[in-house]
């Protein structure tokens, strides 16, 4: 069996790691001129990262990121709302990274390039289609270096792993639109900076409508270490004002942010300083899509964030590409024929992400914030008699069930 992945992500370049490990040819077409360590932090839980261990990414990882120790929810004025710990410090059997997206991104391509070949991930290629029958598929992929021809593949599978954007999901949705816009923009940085708290600690200001999150994504280097933060606000009514198509991770200025980080308190930390150290800011809508009725078609199915991306709230979106790319691997690996193997993979994936992206719309985890602040905007005395630690962990625990990475869920899948 031949597989073809268009996308050199995390999703596309975890499923071909997860297919040479079982014996199944990949290669991946990428529309970038290169792989570069592009991006900001993001966080990668459990169940993920369970994943990655069993095909011997955990020593990179540890490399290049954190292990998240603890996470604290927090109002916008700073007032404790969930404090719980993360990763093997809750019990886990493998720890939760916090961690730059690009060198997240690099461990896998790395790996890939070593495992399957330096020519396994080729560059420059845009998938622009694809034909398929009973015997296989062919991508046509144009080429966005040089504007010359493009080349064709032929395999038995095509993964479209390409993105919000993805050219397969356009192809089998062409009436889909654009990506459904919350009216809420991201500004995204990072900087090196002292090492606060333990230099393990994660910490989330404020609800959906506007919110301050920050944690460390390497480790530390003596007392300073390079500190993620994000500064969510929703800016525009969303129903009037559809997000701009060129809106997407493009450099944005000191001044357009920081009146809005100011707005936020994180007890024992200078938000402003950090946000003023930044090299680089990012702005980034908060977009996401509706979930599809069906994912795959023939020979051809999408993966990760063509399939199901998802608002960036509960640490998800990576980490169920990840889980994408075991599954689909499995049912590769396993069936009498591709078909079947896809349509087993989506049987499973497809519910199970929808419900995630659904409950992100809602804030996830994080919506426990949300409601603390509407019932005590002026802030408390006691967060007890606001919302009482049984609600707020029904809504915490009850994302982390439903996510796939509630601890005892993992622990009895490994045995533990």
């Amino acid at each position: 069996m031949k597989v073809i992945i268009a996308g050199a992500g995390i999703g596309g370049l975890t499923t071909a790691l997860m297919l040479h490990a079982r014996g199944i040819k990949a290669e991946i077409y990428e529309a970038a001129p290169e792989v570069r360590e592009v991006g900001v932090g993001i966080n990668t839980l459990p169940h993920a990262i369970r994943e990655l261990a069993e095909i011997g990414l955990l020593p990179a990882l540890d490399a290049v990121g954190m292990r998240t120790r603890e996470l604290i929810y927090l109002t916008r004025q700073g007032q404790e709302v969930w404090r719980e710990k993360r990763g093997m410090d809750a019990g886990y059997v493998v720890p939760q990274f916090s961690i730059h997206r690009g060198r997240l991104q690099k461990v896998i391509h790395d790996a890939v390039l070593e495992r399957l070949g330096p020519d396994a991930v080729r560059t420059g290629c845009r998938l622009s289609g694809f034909i398929q029958n009973e015997g296989g598929v062919t991508a046509h992929f144009t080429d966005t270096v040089e504007g010359a021809g493009g080349l064709t593949a032929r395999g038995d599978v095509l993964i479209c792993a390409d993105g919000i954007h993805s050219v397969g999901r356009r192809s089998f949705y062409p009436d889909e639109g654009a990506p459904s816009w919350t009216g809420v923009v991201m500004w995204r940085g990072a900087a090196d900076w002292p090492v606060w708290l333990d230099g393990r600690t994660m910490a989330i200001g404020g609800g959906m409508g506007g919110k301050f999150v920050l944690y460390p994504i390497a480790p530390p280097e003596g007392d300073r270490q390079l500190m993620n933060w994000v500064v969510n606000i929703r800016v525009k009514d969303p129903a009037q004002s559809p997000p701009p198509p060129d809106n997407w991770s493009r450099p944005a200025r000191l001044e357009q942010v920081l009146p809005f980080a100011k707005r936020f308190s994180v007890p024992g930390f200078d938000i402003e300083g950090l946000v003023r150290a930044s090299p680089q800011i990012f702005e980034y809508p908060m977009a996401d899509r509706d979930p599809l009725p069906r994912w795959t078609f023939g020979r051809v199915t999408l993966l990760g964030d063509a399939a199901h991306p998802m608002y960036p709230v509960g640490s998800n979106g990576a980490s169920q590409a990840i889980l994408d790319a075991r599954c689909l691997a499995d049912n590769l690996a396993k069936a009498e024929h591709p078909r079947a193997a896809l349509w087993a993979y989506e049987k499973e994936r497809l519910p199970k992400t929808a419900e995630v992206v659904m409950l992100n719309r809602k804030g996830g985890p994080e919506r426990v914030i949300d409601e603390v602040e509407k019932r005590a905007p002026a802030g408390f005395d006691d967060v007890n008699e606001v919302l009482s630690r049984a609600d707020r962990q029904a809504i915490v625990g009850g994302y982390a069930g439903t996510a796939g990475f509630s601890v005892n869920v993992l622990r009895s899948a490994q045995g533990a």
